[in-house]
């Protein structure tokens, strides 16, 4: 299984910018997260070139891995 950036050739390094959310319960001068989603992902980019990849365009075998190894949905 491999993922290559189409502009520079990059198979090694990404970058996955997600998003994630907390409930927060405040008690007194305490924080505590009382629940947590799990992160959804925005991008994936070429670390060397920045250049946008399509997670829909990766390999299946390559998006799940991606997805499983961060948590995200």
């Amino acid at each position: 299984m491999a993922l290559t950036c189409a502009s520079c050739g990059n198979d090694q390094n990404f970058l996955v910018k997600t998003l994630q959310m907390h409930v927060v319960h405040l008690d007194d001068s305490r924080v505590e997260v009382s629940e947590e989603g799990r992160p959804a992902v925005l991008e994936v980019l070429c670390d060397e070139c920045e250049n946008p990849l399509q997670l829909e365009d990766m390999d299946a075998g390559i998006r799940r891995e991606l997805l499983l190894t961060i948590g995200a949905r």
